[in-house]
């Protein structure tokens, strides 16, 4: 019961909320501790003193996929299903950043394309630091706006593969969304109209030197997402061979093992067929020493036979 979704609960994209999380991860989930102790009968107003306890981000980790509280805290929210407004003030709450993460992700989860690109697009302006536990259980440093970034490009995030959700491009043009507008923009327009006022050009030159140097850095930025992007599709480019060269290897060893059974069964019908054909010339030779004597027994009796023969016939012929 424990485990079960909430019977008020809507589907979600057309299924259980909780099938959202793969079978196999959540049923780690299940057999967590801290989901057991910590997560049982969690209510949406206790589940934010939860949230708040929170330290760092992650999906699971280890040999054995364990689950990080993140992700449990994350199956709670689904079970439970809270209001929309409580996720929104989850994605508002600006003193505590990894409730600000959770919601950000459940909302990435449950809610439609134009909630996500409404309610997560303005976290790009938050660059605080994030502790993140990857698969080795090792913790690493990411950003807000990064993980806010994979959470509207990327596929799978914290080892949860993330429903799809319509290019921006589609719901501008259908005047879903309102064209989106950089806060770049803002400064570069900021330092044009400084510049109209004619303000003194040294001071012109530090804000438009100061709105390039913010430019270049918003560049970097994006170069280094995509660096990272890049480096973790070799690495699972790296992973895809790795498993089809194990495949591979697996294949031609069953491969070496068939042909060797096929070799022994092959010798052992081998050995079968000589001491088949031993047995019969054994049996054929122990036959034929057989009918050998026969014949002797019977040539010795005829010749015992001829002799009393003719001894009768002598012993006749002097009688009379």
């Amino acid at each position: 019961m424990a485990n079960r979704t909430v019977k008020e609960a809507k589907n979600v994209h057309g299924t259980n909320p909780q099938y959202l999380i793969e079978k196999i991860i959540r049923s780690r989930i299940y057999d967590s501790k801290y989901w057991k102790e910590k997560c049982f009968a969690l209510t949406a107003e206790l589940l934010v003193d939860k949230a708040m306890e929170i330290r760092f981000i992650g999906g699971v980790y280890g040999g054995n996929i364990k689950p990080t509280e993140f992700l449990c805290l994350t199956l709670k929210m689904l079970q439970i299903q809270p209001e929309k407004d409580i996720v929104v003030e989850f994605i508002k709450n600006d003193e505590f950043k990894y409730v600000r993460a959770l919601g950000a992700f459940y909302l990435r989860l449950t809610g439609t394309s134009v909630d996500c690109y409404k309610y997560l697009e303005p976290l790009y302006n938050d660059n605080r630091k994030l502790r993140r536990q990857n698969r080795s259980g090792q913790f690493e440093l990411v950003y807000m706006d990064d993980f806010i970034d994979e959470l509207l490009r990327s596929d799978r995030v914290c080892d949860i593969i993330l429903p799809r959700i319509q290019k921006r491009d589609v719901l501008e043009e259908n005047n879903e969304l309102e064209p989106k507008v950089s806060a770049l923009d803002d400064d570069l327009d900021n330092v044009e109209q400084i510049l109209k006022m004619k303000i003194k050009p040294t001071a012109a030159e530090c804000l438009k030197k100061k709105a390039r140097r913010d430019v270049e850095r918003a560049k970097s930025r994006s170069r280094e997402r995509e660096d990272k992007k890049r480096e973790a599709e070799r690495q699972r480019e790296m992973k895809e061979r790795e498993k089809e060269r194990a495949i591979r290897e697996k294949e031609r060893e069953k491969e070496v093992e068939r042909r060797r059974k096929d070799r022994e069964e092959r010798r052992r019908k081998e050995r079968e067929l000589e001491e088949k054909q031993d047995r019969h010339k054994r049996d054929r030779r122990d036959r034929d020493r057989e009918d050998r004597g026969r014949d002797r027994d019977r040539d010795d009796r005829y010749r015992r036979d001829r002799s009393r023969d003719r001894s009768r016939e002598r012993d006749d012929k002097r009688r009379r």
